[in-house]
């Protein structure tokens, strides 16, 4: 019986070539998808009907929230107690909607006195349009500017939307008077590197929310919000946001809240918060709950 013949150098180099250029092509299919497709891995609207909508909101005790054309750009419920102590804007986290962001506003009117308007995104419910960072943006800039300038703005974000409430912050500084932001992130693209770290997310990414430019420009209080069990957005992307703002900040930290629990916070809490906008300029205070 004849001994099997060894493969030969040149047959053993043709097939590590052939595996390595194989590899080299789905690595850069992976990555071409990942750039072509990234608004569908990054945004995930809930889509409903105007009467869905409608249905919910009316369970939530919200009400429509329109421009001056008359269409739909959110949720808003006014505090029971007039006149309220001011307005704050919801910015809400990704795969929810305005009428989930109820939550917000029954916490927040029993601990303050603020009127509350959730922005809706566009594509998200029941309003029109493409899910997108300059769609939100414009739809953000938009709904900020209808709430008027005679009564104290605050703002609030939750994960995703903590991008939009950083880009309020950073494009009208002297209108808002406060910001808290619940599993922040310094920049989209670093959240995303983590969760796909052996693509070139940095280059691949046009939806970029980089929050810690935004808020650069602004000098007003911060108090961010992260939980040591998100495994969406991990804390350390919340603390390095801290770390790099230089105006009022202060930091609530919870080792064992998730990404969803960070946010269910308490009406004591929520004076806390507004006891801390409040504060003089120039405080700082950095504290860890």
């Amino acid at each position: 019986m004849s001994q099997p013949t060894a493969p030969s150098p040149l047959a053993i180099r043709k097939v590590f070539l052939v595996a390595f250029f194989s590899c080299l092509g789905l690595y850069v299919l992976a990555c071409l998808g990942c750039a072509i497709w990234q608004r569908r891995l990054i945004y995930f609207p809930p889509v409903f009907t105007p009467a869905e909508v409608d249905a919910a909101a009316k369970t939530e005790r919200l009400q429509r929230w329109t421009n001056s054309a008359g269409q739909n750009i959110g949720m808003k419920r006014l505090c029971p107690t007039q006149p309220a102590a001011g307005r704050i804007l919801i910015a809400y986290g990704n795969g929810s909607c305005a009428t989930d962001s109820a939550r917000y506003a029954d916490v927040i009117q029993l601990g303050v006195p603020l009127d509350v308007f959730i922005l809706e995104y566009p594509g998200y419910a029941d309003r029109p349009g493409q899910p997108g960072e300059e769609t939100f943006y414009r739809a953000a800039d938009e709904a900020f500017h209808l709430l008027g300038t005679n009564t104290p703005i605050y703002l609030l974000g939750e994960s995703l939307g903590t991008g939009v409430a950083a880009y309020l912050a950073g494009t009208c500084p002297a209108s808002v008077a406060g910001v808290v932001l619940f599993a922040p992130y310094n920049r989209l693209e670093d959240v995303a590197q983590y969760h796909e770290p052996v693509l070139p997310v940095h280059w691949l990414l046009n939806q970029r929310f980089p929050s810690q430019d935004y808020l650069s420009h602004y000098h007003g209080p911060i108090a961010i919000f992260v939980g040591g069990q998100d495994t969406v957005v991990p804390e350390k992307f919340g603390l390095r946001l801290l770390e790099a703002y230089a105006g009022p900040k202060r930091l609530w930290q919870y080792p064992q809240a998730d990404h969803w629990t960070v946010t269910q916070r308490t009406p004591a809490e929520w004076k806390q918060i507004f006891s801390f906008w409040r504060l003089k300029p120039g405080i700082r205070s950095e504290l860890t709950n």
